[in-house]
């Protein structure tokens, strides 16, 4: 099979380049809060393997993806997070 006819690998190439944007934003925060993480939304040190990327201000509201609009969190706050907003009045 030529190079011309493989199956993109966009999916991988975007969940890797987030992978990398989260463990550099999660390094550079501890580096400069003396290896202390809090999570965006509760406050508390997250763990490495426990960091999630939050949007600060969301995508559908006109949010980018850009470091400047990141923060980490604990998966379990992130989803949390979602789940309220996912619920209507």
């Amino acid at each position: 099979m030529s190079a011309s006819n493989q199956p993109p690998k966009r999916k991988f190439l975007l969940m890797s380049r987030l992978s990398l944007t989260r463990d550099k934003i999660y390094k550079t925060v501890a580096r400069q809060l003396h290896g202390v993480v809090p999570c965006w939304l509760c406050g508390q040190h997250v763990l490495p393997q426990d960091a999630t990327l939050e949007h600060i201000r969301p995508l559908s509201e006109g949010g980018s993806s850009h470091q400047d609009n990141l923060a980490i969190s604990h998966g379990k706050c992130n989803n949390q997070r979602h789940a309220k907003a996912a619920i209507p009045d």
